[in-house]
């Protein structure tokens, strides 16, 4: 097991880490964002928006994401004539994903607001926007913080299909270690379960702090 773990096995498995890392943080910093505007449109009362946020919600939903990363990378590459990367379509498609759910989970949230704190809002003088501002948007993140990182936790491990398209990530690299020492019976076992072991180290911290949260502010 230790000469199997060596430092040029760990090397490499460090560097599919970094492009683990990279596809899963990019993503989540745009998911974050896009989600939150797509969240706050869906939540106003304007019905068109409304219906057209949450066709492409089930849109979304409904085709696999390995479905969507074959799209996006061998699709439309060549449909726009552009080279793009296999990071690059993984980033695309994780960030399309997260954005769409991070947006339902911010409209349940805002919507789960009661009612009169909104009245209470213009009973002081407060504008809709200030309303949003100082108000509902500070109660609506209490509910939304833990079950985003949920998603959040789901977006890393989900990035191990993006090996499917070449990308050189951890589970790609874990594969040619396998393949490199293929005479080795237990090398499957030995460094499958090591990148287990870093996802747990990366996603279960993550898990246990929104549980923490839900707790806390419910």
């Amino acid at each position: 097991m230790l000469s199997l773990l060596n430092l040029d096995t760990l090397s490499r498995l460090w560097q599919g880490l970094f492009i683990t890392l990279e596809i899963s943080i990019i993503s989540i910093i745009i998911t974050s964002f896009f989600g939150l505007i797509l969240g706050i449109l869906m939540s106003f009362k304007n019905r068109y928006i409304y219906i057209l946020c949450r066709f492409i919600l089930e849109f979304v939903r409904i085709m696999p994401l390995l479905v969507w990363l074959f799209i996006v990378y061998f699709g439309f590459s060549r449909w726009l004539g552009v080279n793009l990367s296999s990071t690059v379509s993984a980033i695309i498609v994780f960030s399309i994903w997260g954005s769409f759910e991070m947006m339902d989970l911010v409209r349940s949230s805002l919507q789960s607001i009661p009612k009169h704190q909104y009245e209470s809002a213009k009973s002081l003088g407060l504008n809709k926007f200030q309303a949003y501002f100082y108000i509902i948007i500070p109660q609506a993140f209490r509910r939304l913080t833990p079950v985003s990182m949920n998603l959040l936790t789901r977006m890393i491990k989900s990035t191990t299909f993006a090996y499917l398209i070449g990308s050189v990530e951890l589970v790609k690299v874990g594969q040619q270690i396998i393949e490199f020492n293929n005479k080795n019976d237990l090398a499957p076992f030995i460094i499958y379960g090591f990148i287990f072991f870093i996802f747990f180290i990366i996603c279960y911290p993550i898990t246990l702090y929104s549980k923490k949260l839900e707790k806390k502010w419910s």
